[in-house]
């Protein structure tokens, strides 16, 4: 599931070359050739936070019974559908996200905590995030 929606966030990168803000990924761990077999799906750098500490204090997860829940089955069934295949190793029950942090003193301008297994972030939010890093200065890139 994280690489259908790397997949779609890779898609925006047009945009965000274009405005100069990059795209990074942060993943709890690298077993095996996983960031590697990840990287097709992924355009832009990932990082490796094993300590988790990207994670927030309190670490969120969904346990085995999570992969009864009706949105979760779906969210599967579709990125199987689309061609995804996801793994089998390691960790895979800590809750993901994704952050629209803003140049210098902006902060967070959007974020989305993962619910549930597959619930990704919706695209058009995550352009309107951007779109407000235009907004506050048109000339102020992310170096």
């Amino acid at each position: 599931l994280c690489r259908e929606e790397a997949s779609e966030l890779s898609s925006l990168r047009p945009q965000l070359d274009i405005l100069g803000v990059p795209l990074y990924a942060v993943v709890k761990e690298n077993v095996g050739m996983e960031i590697q077999n990840f990287r097709p799906y992924f355009n832009g750098e990932i990082f490796v936070d094993e300590k988790k500490c990207f994670y927030g204090c309190k670490t969120r997860k969904m346990g085995y019974l999570g992969l009864l829940r009706f949105g979760v089955v779906k969210n599967i069934l579709q990125a199987w559908l689309q061609g995804y295949m996801g793994n089998k190793k390691g960790e895979g029950f800590i809750l993901g996200g994704l952050y629209v942090i803003g140049p210098g003193c902006q902060g967070i301008l959007m974020e989305h905590h993962e619910k549930e297994f597959g619930d990704k972030a919706d695209l058009r939010s995550v352009t309107e995030a951007v779109r407000k890093v235009e907004k506050s200065d048109p000339d102020l890139k992310f170096k």
